[in-house]
């Protein structure tokens, strides 16, 4: 960086002394040439005091300002040259006046005045002055000069203390809007800000990765801050000790950047940030393997679950942090594990001792590793600090995992299943929040790669068993809010492929849900429901068998009437599955679903969309052939 701001300022000192040599060789003009000349050496004096220091210049507005001066000199020395030449070729080119030479001395003293700026501005903390105001280069943005002051004291200040002051600064300009953030991000305020994560204070640590977490609002600039090396900082933050408070901020910043750029999510994957997510999520969610030992027979995954959740009264309902945007806070009280009894307990046999006492691993019941990272210390922290970074770990899992099928292999591999099955079940607020979005965002690619379905969720499995309870127990649940049902019906529906015909317990709480109180609920219900229905689901017809045994057209049917935009069209896809599998079913004849067919089949609507356009004829033709015997057996 020196040796570039050093080649920034050579051409202006040399145009300069230039400068400087013609106006001592004028014939007119002399007095104001004199003047000029003056000006010009106290500025050339400045440009060779900033060389001296170029090391310690800060380069954007260094750049920006030699490149004025630059065109400030060039017309000084137009100006100066016409005063030497001969009284003939005086009366050939425009005459000069004395009014030039005095916008020309104002142009100089404003570019000596951006100089002096800059040395002030770039000088250590006890060398700068208190109120360093605007350069004159600035005056019609003062925005400009405001960050490129904050971001060269995040430079060269001379405290930890002021720097963390800066890093402050710059996240209320960039919360005012969109152009302060693009402006901080051009003027090279990456850079210090991730030097300051990694060697400030706590506060200075904190202000910086919410800095960086604000800037990253756009997919150009996610780009340029992965560019400067946010990936290995954030990467070394939540890996090795340090404060929770900011290795909580920086999931934080992590979930803000994947959000705005989602092409970023292999960049911070590939610096096993996956990893260490898991183990903040893991830490005192799963207890020690150790306590789980028993004599004659290991204990099952239900019961390490049960015991885990016991244990894990410590997690306690996380508040937004001030620093932090608000998320929606979902009020649940924490239910008992509702698991059932399964005689497959794990994945592989435990390992066996010489007196033939059975142990309980890590693996066997899906803990993930925590080795390389390092906790320690992290008991002591304060639980609301402990719950906000899980709730920030299972955020920024949730955001590298939409739509990204490398990142759910990773997540998955880590055993993170468990994890977020006893947080769905003890954790509140963003805690459960954010894990039920995780869990979702997997379950809807595993729904689209077989691969992962199989392997993530495959059906002995003791961790996905436990994980599809909670999302049972939740959906049953009278008082859950529809923003932790929908995610939990959702990620059900997106599993449907994977439940045994005889996973019947499934059906019920759905069609439940189809005559909820707020129609998106009933819409989420709907869409599930269709995925155990659907043709392509190999167990289709006796999904939908018990689908109808749920006593679901009635409410299908009001819903096709009545569901208006929003539940409409998932209704009646629905119940034209149900029409083509279960067509002669008394239960569809009673609830008049034909009649609700035809009269959808005239609503241009429904009609036009491309899943209906073909499946609504075929499963009103298919209901017309039992139509006659069911409504003379009904009517």
């Amino acid at each position: 960086m020196a040796e570039r701001v050093k080649q920034m300022l050579a051409s202006p000192i040399q145009l300069a002394d230039e400068v400087s040599k013609t106006a001592e060789e004028a014939h007119s003009f002399k007095q104001d040439c004199i003047e000029l000349k003056r000006q010009t050496d106290k500025l050339a004096a400045l440009l060779r005091q900033a060389a001296r220091a170029s090391g310690g210049l800060y380069e954007r507005p260094t750049g920006r300002i030699t490149e004025e001066i630059n065109q400030v000199l060039g017309k000084a020395l137009v100006l100066v040259t016409k005063c030497r030449r001969n009284a003939m070729l005086k009366r050939v080119f425009t005459i000069t006046s004395t009014t030039a030479f005095r916008k020309m001395n104002f142009l100089l003293d404003s570019s000596i005045g951006d100089v002096t700026w800059l040395l002030n501005v770039s000088a250590s903390g006890e060398e700068r002055a208190d109120h360093l105001g605007l350069p004159p280069i600035a005056t019609n943005d003062p925005m400009l000069g405001l960050i490129w002051e904050q971001i060269a004291r995040l430079h060269t200040g001379s405290s930890p203390e002021e720097k963390a002051d800066a890093a402050a600064s710059l996240v209320s300009l960039a919360q005012d809007n969109e152009r302060n953030g693009k402006l901080i991000v051009e003027e090279g305020g990456i850079g210090p800000l991730l030097k300051l994560i990694k060697e400030g204070t706590v506060e200075g640590q904190e202000a910086a990765a919410k800095a960086i977490g604000k800037l990253g609002k756009d997919p150009e600039r996610v780009r340029q801050i992965i560019q400067e090396g946010v990936c290995s900082v954030f990467a070394k933050v939540l890996k090795d000790g340090g404060p929770m408070k900011i290795q909580s901020m920086v999931a934080w910043a992590l979930s803000e950047l994947v959000s705005n750029d989602p092409d970023s999510q292999e960049h911070f994957a590939q610096s096993g940030i996956i990893r260490s997510l898991v183990g903040h999520l893991a830490f005192e969610t799963v207890p020690d393997h150790s306590k789980y030992t028993v004599g004659a027979k290991a204990m099952t995954i239900h019961s390490v679950v049960n015991l885990a959740a016991k244990d894990n009264n410590r997690l306690t309902q996380p508040q937004p942090q001030p620093q932090t945007p608000p998320q929606p806070q979902p009020q649940l009280q924490p239910h008992a594990l509702l698991l059932h009894n399964n005689s497959d307990n794990s994945d592989s046999p435990n390992p066996q001792h010489d007196n033939g006492t059975k142990y309980t691993t890590r693996r066997d019941i899906g803990m993930p590793s925590l080795s390389g990272l390092n906790l320690k210390g992290k008991e002591a922290e304060d639980p609301l600090v402990k719950a906000s970074m899980k709730a920030e770990a299972a955020r920024a899992l949730w955001k590298l995992a939409k739509d990204n099928i490398k990142t759910c292999k990773s997540i998955t591999e880590s055993k993170a299943l468990l994890c977020f099955a006893i947080l769905l079940e003890k954790g509140k607020g963003e805690v459960q929040y954010n894990s039920a979005m995780a869990v979702m965002e997997i379950a809807s690619v595993a729904e689209e790669y077989p691969d992962l379905r199989r392997s993530a969720f495959k059906t002995n499995s003791p961790a996905a068993k436990a994980l599809v309870d909670q999302l049972l127990r939740i959906i049953q649940e009278d008082d859950s809010e529809s923003q932790l049902l929908i995610p939990c019906i959702r990620s059900i529906g997106c599993l449907a492929r994977t439940f045994p015909a005889r996973e019947t317990r499934l059906i019920l709480p759905l069609v439940k849900h189809l005559d909820h109180r707020e129609l998106s609920v009933s819409r989420e219900a709907a869409i599930s429901l269709s995925k155990f229905a659907c043709t392509e689901n190999y167990l289709h017809m006796e999904h939908s068998k018990a689908i109808i045994e749920s006593s679901s057209a009635p409410h299908l049917v009001q819903l096709v009437y009545f569901g208006e935009g929003m539940a409409q069209v998932p209704a009646l896809i629905l119940l034209c599955y149900l029409a083509l599998h279960v067509g002669d079913s008394e239960a569809l004849a009673k609830a008049e679903a034909l009649s609700a067919l035809e009269w959808a089949s005239k609503q241009v609507s429904l009609i036009q969309d491309p899943v209906l356009e073909s499946l609504l004829p075929e499963a009103k033709s298919r209901l017309e052939l039992y139509q006659s015997r069911g409504h003379h057996r009904f009517h």
